[in-house]
């Protein structure tokens, strides 16, 4: 089996969609669906027919056009429990294929409590939603901190080099809070410049790694004595080192 491509675009402010596609058995996914219009471009634009939809969660920008989608183009909808239209519910630890490749789900909940994260091993691909971002995590819209560390740890494990498609363009600001949790981390010194000039140029800072994510973002980082030390917590958990990133991060 071929090799899956995969094809990112921009919708409303800053969010980002992304098409999986098969060239082999032509099956093109659509990871979440906020605009059906903007969605459809996508497929023109490539030259694909949507036969699946993934949705990570339920918020409008991210499912807003999936009945319109699903009644254009016939297609599958595999996603959480309560949204309108899916087909398939997963939760954590489901299975699945596409395209004759395993997709793995993870439930990741702390943004909303019905976040899925859709996990291709043999693509070495994870798409996490509004859960981890470049340089970022997800607000705690619906969950706590401790149900959001524990999400992000669950894609902390997987392998470094997994490419992290995310769902929005939030990272020139992440990256500057960032600075203000790490300032003396020279991975997050040199990343942050060159998000400057990828900004500056109106490119993508989506996907990353996770090995860069790991490096560099402070959500991830809450066992790093550096960031410890300068938040005052040496002696504090993990969870309570995050907690305290997240409720600064709230207040920047």
């Amino acid at each position: 089996m071929a090799n899956l491509q995969y094809h990112q675009y921009p919708y409303m402010s800053d969010n980002y969609g992304v098409l999986v596609h098969c060239p082999q058995s032509g099956d093109t996914a659509s990871i979440d669906c906020g605009d059906a219009a903007a969605t459809n471009s996508a497929l023109q634009t490539k030259g694909w027919n949507l036969t699946h939809i993934f949705a990570t969660h339920h918020h409008a920008d991210h499912v807003a056009g999936l009945t319109t989608l699903k009644a254009e183009h016939n297609c599958k909808v595999i996603g959480p429990a309560g949204i309108n239209g899916v087909d398939q519910q997963v939760s954590d630890n489901d299975q699945f294929t596409f395209a004759g490749i395993e997709v793995h789900t993870l439930h990741t909940p702390g943004h909303t409590k019905d976040m899925i994260n859709y996990y291709l091993p043999a693509e070495k691909t994870v798409f996490t939603g509004d859960t981890l971002f470049t340089l970022g995590c997800g607000r705690l819209f619906e969950g706590d901190a401790k149900m959001m560390w524990h999400s992000l740890s669950k894609l902390m494990r997987l392998p470094p080099d997994t490419i992290v498609y995310s769902s929005h363009e939030y990272t020139e600001a992440n990256a500057a809070f960032a600075l203000t949790i790490d300032p003396h981390n020279g991975a997050l010194l040199q990343r942050a410049e060159k998000i400057k000039t990828l900004r500056a140029n109106n490119e993508p800072t989506v996907p990353s790694t996770l090995a860069e994510e790991l490096a560099t973002n402070p959500f991830l980082r809450a066992q790093d004595p550096a960031i410890r030390q300068h938040l005052g917590l040496a002696d504090a958990t993990d969870e309570e080192v995050f907690a305290e990133i997240r409720q600064r991060k709230d207040n920047f």
